[in-house]
């Protein structure tokens, strides 16, 4: 291994982990969507990491593409922008519309109270909400037609969104530089760089769930959707308008 493909493999660790860090969307959608959902560790871990693999991915063919071609380094660049400005308006839209469901879900399921009586003349009043009654702890089961219909999308909708989202620095930084040296050092340096930002995706996730999980399941439960909505918004227009 030559000192610069060294200097290279060390910077695509550092890299992997800083640019992942400094990007709320690659951890934060995952917290909020595993409180709100009641994702279970492992369905956890699997999402995030498929959106992971897919977000490499998506960047390293696109770089593979590139370097195959010829193309300049700036040619790359506007395509990775592209598609990163489509990523952005994509998670923006699926927060809008996950936060629209979940507030009207929390608006249907307030909780109200009835007055029973008895025949010995005792009155007591019984509070109860209609939503929480029926559902299921888990997604993937039952629950009202909006609840199947995020069920199925969830995820689905986060995979696309990281396949179309760029690894902003793999390529200028590393892809083309390394391509200079030889086809195993452009491996090597995608590889660290791929598992630098899994660990770093897959320790915030499972963290945040765990402490979100020591919370106590009080009265705003139920604003859990609508808010797991606003966090889906807020890092949709952080990629889209760099906030």
């Amino acid at each position: 291994m030559s000192g610069e493909t060294a200097t290279l493999a060390l910077a695509a660790l550092g890299v992997g982990v800083v640019h992942t860090l400094l990007g709320p969307d690659h951890y934060l959608p995952f917290i909020a969507l595993a409180r709100s959902r009641g994702w279970t560790r492992r369905r956890t871990l699997a999402v995030t990491l498929a959106c992971g693999v897919g977000h490499v991915a998506g960047s390293v063919l696109l770089g593979a593409l590139g370097l195959a071609l010829g193309w300049a380094l700036a040619d790359v660049a506007w395509w990775e922008a592209a598609r990163g400005g489509l990523a952005g308006w994509l998670l923006l839209a699926f927060g809008l519309a996950y936060f629209a469901w979940g507030l009207r879900r929390a608006l249907r399921n307030r909780p109200h109270s009835h007055v029973h009586a008895h025949e010995d003349g005792t009155v007591h009043r019984h509070e109860h909400r209609h939503l929480a009654e029926h559902a299921h702890p888990h997604e993937a089961r039952s629950g009202p037609g909006g609840r199947r219909l995020f069920a199925g999308a969830t995820a689905w909708t986060l995979f696309v969104v990281f396949v179309l989202g760029p690894c902003e620095p793999l390529v200028p930084l590393l892809m083309y530089p390394a391509a200079g040296g030889s086809a195993a050092g452009v491996a090597l340096v995608v590889a660290l760089f791929a598992a630098a930002t899994l660990a770093t995706m897959t320790l915030l996730v499972l963290a945040g769930r765990r402490g979100l999980a020591r919370l106590p399941a009080g009265r705003w439960e139920r604003w859990g959707h609508a808010a797991a909505g606003l966090i889906i918004v807020a890092c949709g227009m952080a990629i889209r308008f760099g906030l």
